[in-house]
């Protein structure tokens, strides 16, 4: 989901939707009520690119500790009731994750706060998980009428039980709700986790799959069948083909690669370009014309999981092209280029951020290829890259990146990156921002203290004060 407007990187609201250390660093300097209104913007609506994979929580939770905020905002959009009518969790999970990281800061209203959502709020499963975390026995003991009245007691409501203590993120309610003195909520539990057991071991056993005895041409319909259904197979299909293809079948396969239908095709090339098939660059450079989509698309996909020096000098090769080949070929060269290609990996990254912008997927690979490569005259655009993208993670690898080319980073964008939502790039600024500044100092002593703060981080922090100076 991503359908948050995301501000200028120069205001203070786009800043914190990007999770910027410069974002923190402003809000602190703004007018209060500013700074409140634009960290409640962004809690309320989640402004991620990728709401399950970046980071945010730990980062809006410290701005919440430091401006001493309120949870009026939060509390009226958990309560509200849109809650009832949209109940996905992405509308709510960021708000949950925030309160989560307060509680276990030791504020009391946001523990209260999750504890009445997990009674009556829809993604009261999410609330649960905060509170295994950080709630005592008594708090999550109090929880457990409520939410088993969330489950008739017929067939139905007993099967979603067992699934939902089945797939429980965090356990610990459930094994203390098993332990319940009322036996009317213990003996409950109790049959749920173990009809959940046996579910996920019928699920083992009820494998549909193909089996290591089948042959190259069942595992090709197999895949076919997927395609003709619109589920894809062909990356397990192939894995496949590697268990029950020998010499004999490699004509078949071949053929199959270059006239198959989609399922039987797409798997094939996936097969010969993990076995890094003689045949393979050529059938990959005649499938990417394809009129198919996926045909094409897998070809490109098989292309760049290669890795011999036949596929880096095909790569030399096809980079011009105007093509998504050309595209992949810059990123293969990224990858696994040598110093002879820094121009053309710098000539894709530029292209890629004048025809793409600076949130373009291939930028992922590409920057980490100007970082690698150590390209010095990258520098340029990976700033800009840095300052204007929306996702946390590109940014960071923006940032290792330019560890590694801007001779100004240690001084410059390493500093903010002490205050960033995103651990890795926390660390890398650990290890390089330059400790002339007071700010850094006092920031890194806050991390090493912080018991919220990722291991890794605080390792990093302690390589350059000392454990006696945190």
């Amino acid at each position: 989901m991503f359908d948050s407007v995301i501000a200028p990187s120069g205001t203070l609201l786009g800043l914190l939707q990007r999770g910027r250390g410069d974002g923190t660093l402003h809000a602190l300097t703004a007018p209060r009520a500013d700074a409140l209104a634009a960290l409640n913007n962004c809690v309320l609506h989640d402004p991620r690119h990728d709401w399950q994979a970046e980071n945010r929580s730990l980062y809006y939770a410290r701005l919440y500790l430091d401006l001493d905020g309120e949870l009026d905002a939060v509390e009226a959009h958990l309560f509200h009731p849109e809650d009832v009518l949209d109940p996905d969790e992405s509308r709510t999970g960021l708000a949950l994750a925030v309160l989560g990281h307060l509680a276990a800061y030791g504020r009391r209203d946001a523990l209260e706060l999750l504890r009445r959502y997990a009674t009556v709020g829809s993604n009261w499963a999410w609330a649960l998980d905060e509170l295994a975390l950080r709630d005592d026995d008594a708090g999550l003991r109090s929880l457990a009428a409520p939410v088993l009245a969330r489950f008739a007691r017929d067939t139905e409501g007993e099967a979603a039980l067992a699934a939902t203590v089945r797939d429980a993120f965090e356990p610990r309610p459930w094994r203390l709700w098993a332990d319940d003195p009322r036996e009317s909520v213990a003996a409950r539990v109790r049959a749920a986790r173990e009809q959940g057991s046996f579910d996920r071991w019928q699920r083992q056993l009820d494998s549909t799959g193909p089996r290591p005895d089948w042959s190259v041409r069942a595992v090709l319909d197999w895949a076919e069948r997927g395609a003709e259904r619109g589920t894809p197979l062909h990356v397990p299909a192939a894995r496949c083909l590697t268990a029950v293809a020998g010499p004999d079948d490699h004509a078949e396969i071949v053929r199959a690669a270059r006239d198959g239908a989609d399922g039987a095709r797409c798997t094939a090339l996936r097969y010969l370009a993990d076995t890094h098939d003689p045949f393979a660059l050529d059938l990959i450079e005649i499938a990417v014309a394809s009129p198919s989509a996926t045909v094409a698309e897998a070809a490109v996909e098989s292309f760049e999981r290669m890795r011999g020096p036949a596929a880096v000098d095909r790569a030399r090769a096809w980079v011009q092209r105007p093509d998504t080949l050309g595209a992949a070929a810059g990123r293969v060269l990224a990858c696994r280029g040598g110093t002879q290609d820094t121009m053309l990996v710098l000539d894709a990254l530029r292209e890629a951020v004048r025809a793409e912008g600076p949130d373009a997927p291939t930028l992922w690979t590409l920057v980490d290829g100007a970082g690698r490569l150590g390209i010095v005259c990258a520098a340029p655009v990976l700033r800009h890259v840095y300052r204007e993208t929306a996702s946390s993670q590109l940014r960071g690898r923006a940032a290792r990146a330019l560890a590694a080319t801007d001779g100004s980073f240690p001084a410059g964008f390493a500093v903010e990156c002490l205050w960033d939502c995103e651990e890795t790039t926390r660390e890398i600024a650990a290890r390089h921002a330059e400790t002339g500044d007071a700010r850094v100092v006092e920031q890194l002593r806050r991390l090493a203290a912080d018991p919220a703060e990722e291991d890794e981080v605080q390792t990093a922090v302690r390589s350059r004060i000392g454990p006696e100076a945190a």
